[in-house]
């Protein structure tokens, strides 16, 4: 009987060559069946299947034919139209994500992956050999979190060029975020305030070297004094708050934000352009909302169910952690000179001269001066005028002397004329 031609699997091939065995009676059914660990009643329904249909008769009956549960050509059209006119730079999860959502048409995501790569809409990307070994994430909630911002057109051209500062748990995944016009010091502790007053203590911080979390200059005075090194406001704010900041070396090394800043790049810009966002305070009303549901679908559960978390302290005050501080002396008429400007102490005593004082900067513009736990009156004073040199006196020049006839030089010259030798 002649045979179709049909392609079939290694391990089909190895069950035709015993099967045809056993029709030659070369193999008894029963040491057929121990071969292929089937029954002997199954390897008589073989033996009938490759009579009647040859090699086809191993093969699925439905190999070759179209599915009965694919997708009708006229969808297929559809969910190609929708992506090229409401989704054309999405990824196909989140389009196929978004299909649902918005239009209410349920695809699989290998599925969307195979429609958009067919309509040239997604092109396959070849997975980048690993550099940087992998670091196993920490086991409990609240033992690493990661800090970071991302710069980048999160309103693309409807609006300004924006900073996410956010914060990512290394346990746990999830995301604590907010939009500033820059990447500063302000920025920095305002978010970290936010995460605080909301999850608690971290036990510590990992950050890269960006000039907000780590200085280049060399210690000061009071720094060399204490044995510390020179830190930066951030730091010194976190060092009170009993927080240890890690700094990274590479962005490799803080691998989980990156992705994370990643996947919004991706995402969030998409979601912002739906909602039509264009302004700063928009957009920080929208990630509000937004968030909640990307920490639902991204963050995982940690190793251990522990939250390292520690509760805030009694009588903490942020107002005076999550300031500006600097250290000045008083000086001679109990003033303090601070950036140019110069304070005057309205009580003073004695024994303030030439005793350090904190200065506090808070970001609404409040400042205030402590001294030893209390905070002190003052008032800002001119600066004192600067002494203009006199201008110096111009003397005229003496007149040329001419000795008069009765000079004694000239007397004596006259008396003695004919004994003095001649001039040359």
């Amino acid at each position: 009987m002649r045979e179709e031609l049909i392609t079939l699997t290694k391990k089909e091939l190895e069950r035709l060559a015993i099967v045809r065995r056993v029709m030659k009676r070369e193999l008894k059914q029963k040491v057929a069946a121990e071969l292929l660990d089937l029954s002997t009643r199954q390897v008589r329904n073989l033996v009938r299947k490759v009579e009647r249909d040859g090699a086809r008769g191993l093969a699925h009956g439905n190999r070759g034919k179209p599915s009965p549960k694919r997708l009708a050509q006229t969808l297929v059209d559809k969910i190609v139209t929708l992506v090229k006119v409401r989704y054309p730079d999405f990824k196909p999860k989140f389009a196929a994500e978004k299909l649902w959502k918005r239009d209410k048409i349920r695809v699989s995501d290998e599925k969307m992956r195979q429609i958009m790569i067919g309509a040239g809409l997604w092109r396959v990307h070849r997975h980048k050999s690993e550099v940087h070994p992998w670091r196993e994430p920490r086991a409990h909630y609240g033992e690493l979190v990661q800090m970071d911002g991302s710069h980048h057109a999160w309103l693309e051209k409807r609006g300004p060029k924006l900073v996410l500062m956010g914060m990512v748990d290394d346990a746990r995944n999830r995301f604590c975020g907010h939009f500033y016009e820059y990447e500063g010091v302000y920025p920095a502790m305002n978010v970290l305030e936010g995460y605080i007053r909301r999850y608690g203590l971290p036990q510590s911080l990992y950050v890269d070297k960006h000039s907000t979390y780590k200085t280049v200059r060399h210690p000061s005075e009071d720094e060399l004094l204490r044995g510390d090194e020179a830190s930066t406001q951030f730091e010194r704010a976190t060092q009170e708050l009993g927080i240890k900041i890690i700094h990274a070396h590479s962005p490799q090394a803080k691998g989980r934000i990156e992705r994370a800043f990643a996947t919004l790049q991706d995402r969030l810009v998409k979601e912002l352009r739906l909602a039509s966002i264009s302004t700063l305070e928009d957009a920080n009303r929208f990630l509000e909302s937004y968030l909640p549901r990307f920490n639902a679908q991204f963050e995982r559960e940690p190793r251990e169910p522990e939250d390292l978390h520690r509760p805030l302290p009694k009588g903490l005050k942020f107002e005076e952690i999550f300031c500006l501080k600097t250290v000045r002396t008083i000086l001679d008429g109990y003033i303090i000179r601070w950036k140019g400007r110069r304070f005057v102490i309205e009580e003073p005593a004695r024994r303030m001269l030439g005793r350090p004082t904190t200065v506090m900067l808070h970001f609404d513009g409040r400042m205030a001066i402590r001294y030893e736990g209390r905070d002190l009156g003052y008032r800002e004073i001119p600066e004192r005028p600067k002494r203009i040199p006199a201008a110096p006196v111009v003397r005229p020049k003496p007149p040329k002397y001419t000795p008069p006839p009765t000079h004694p030089w000239k007397v004596y010259r006259d008396r003695f004329a004919d004994d003095l030798p001649e001039r040359p």
